[in-house]
């Protein structure tokens, strides 16, 4: 049973980018906090908690909609599978995701989308980003 990210424990996060840096690094092979598909940030003030900008993993993406060249096709389970050599880099996916998670990577013309790989999950030293079973759909 396909499994998609979870952030539901936030109040543990301390903001150490662990996760941001995982998923830069393997997925895109990059150091750069700016290349990860997962954002961590606050909610602003001095006294602030840590929010997650994460893939949902929708049932029925709305990115994979809006793409018309088949680079993002429906994962069973929730999200999307990204094929990069199909992409064209036209932006559409990051106008049509409901709740606002791809962002665009000018520097290689292309999204960066989450693969629900798991990969921050196991990079977060308090198990606040989780793996778990699908079966919302947003």
């Amino acid at each position: 049973m396909a499994k998609i990210l979870n952030a539901k424990y936030m109040a543990k996060c301390i903001g150490c980018y662990s996760c941001m840096l995982a998923c830069a690094r393997t997925i895109r092979r990059s150091f750069s906090l700016s290349k990860s598909a997962i954002k961590i940030h606050t909610a602003g003030g001095l006294q602030s908690r840590f929010l997650a900008d994460i893939c949902r993993g929708c049932i029925e993406p709305a990115c994979a909609r809006a793409c018309h060249t088949g680079a993002l096709l429906p994962r069973n389970g929730g999200g999307v599978k990204f094929i990069p050599d199909k992409c064209i880099g036209c932006q559409d996916c990051v106008e049509a995701c409901i709740v606002k998670t791809i962002n665009f990577d000018h520097e290689s013309n292309k999204p960066l989308i989450c693969i629900q790989c798991g990969t921050c999950t196991r990079f977060c030293p308090h198990q606040v980003i989780t793996m778990e079973v699908s079966g919302n759909e947003i």
